[in-house]
């Protein structure tokens, strides 16, 4: 029998608000400001955070919005709250990405729930992986079910063809971003060698870049000071994991369900000992995306190409303080 509410909302809801917080995010820019009231929390977008050349659409900006919206449901569920979850609720206000709000009682078991873990475990790995490991089917389809569980559409990369239009694609859109000078001077903008810094990807965290990564399908080069902390050599292959994540339709709302279903993926991988990079240069030039969707036949629209596999633990990126991403109303 569902027991009743033993404790104040804002307790809790806060607790989900601190959880949110550590959502991956597009360049770990972290474009979210958390507005916690007497009933409800509130998901909103900060748009001064949006990365404009790479993200013009701000899809990327609403899949990270999605990822902290996953974790707040995530953080609710293992107290035993199903969360009464309102995306877009008034269009009045675009930035409002979704309410959160408890519902009368407690639920006995909630499945999510048992992700609240892996919260503080997963991050954005990009050292080689371990070529010996792979990800098992069982993984995988749970990987799959998870994606449709958010409303969201996940396709393995399997077949040869598949797996070699997507690097010659990616390294296409890798290109393509490199030759662009805004696109560099973004990158320098949000990348840091300075371990103060509280966003941004920081030096510690990715590969130091030379001539020598050996990757087929390539990771962002995000060594913008020369002082990348990972080996050089990450070897990112089309023969690995790679995952392919969209959805039907191509909206905000999409985007956000998107963003859901991406980080239950990756939470669901992390308690399986997995870890993953996003490698999403080639769904976001519009040519290479359409061109992907084509090659693959897919009858979703990508979002998101995510690398899975085994490596070695990377320092966590830092977070920006509390103060500075919540705000308390009307309490």
């Amino acid at each position: 029998m569902p027991t009743t509410i033993d404790t104040t909302q804002t307790t809790i809801l806060k607790r989900a608000a601190i959880r949110a917080s550590l959502a991956p995010s597009v360049h770990n820019t972290q474009p979210w400001q958390l507005v916690l009231t007497a009933s409800s929390l509130e998901i909103r977008a900060d748009w001064t955070r949006q990365l404009h050349v790479l993200d013009p659409s701000k899809r990327q900006l609403l899949i990270s919005c999605g990822c902290a919206l996953f974790n707040v449901r995530v953080v609710l569920a293992a107290d035993g709250y199903d969360a009464v979850t309102e995306r877009f609720p008034d269009p009045a206000q675009p930035d409002l990405i979704a309410r959160v709000s408890l519902p009368e009682s407690r639920s006995e078991w909630l499945p999510i729930g048992a992700l609240d873990p892996m919260i503080d475990r997963r991050q954005t790995n990009r050292r080689r992986f371990e070529n010996a490991e792979r990800v098992s089917a069982e993984s995988l389809s749970a990987f799959v079910s998870a994606a449709n569980a958010e409303d969201a559409e996940l396709f393995v990369i399997q077949e040869p063809e598949h797996r070699v239009v997507t690097a010659s694609l990616s390294q296409r859109a890798d290109a393509i971003q490199n030759t662009d000078p805004a696109y560099r001077a973004e990158i320098r903008a949000w990348t840091t060698a300075d371990p103060q810094r509280r966003d941004g990807v920081p030096a510690m965290a990715v590969p130091h870049v030379d001539a020598g990564a050996g990757d087929e399908v390539p990771i962002r080069d995000f060594d913008t000071h020369g002082m990348g902390w990972l080996p050089t050599r990450t070897e990112s292959s089309s023969h690995q994991c790679l995952l392919l994540l969209g959805t039907r339709s191509d909206d905000p709302t999409s985007w956000v369900r998107a963003g859901e279903a991406l980080e239950r993926i990756w939470l669901e991988a992390t308690a399986r000992n997995y870890v993953a990079s996003p490698l999403t240069q080639v769904v976001e030039i519009p040519a290479t995306r359409e061109r992907l969707r084509a090659e693959l036949n897919l009858p979703m629209h990508p979002h998101m190409l995510l690398r899975v596999g085994r490596a070695a633990t990377t320092p966590t990126s830092r977070r920006r303080p509390l103060e500075d991403v919540l705000v308390e109303r009307d309490l």
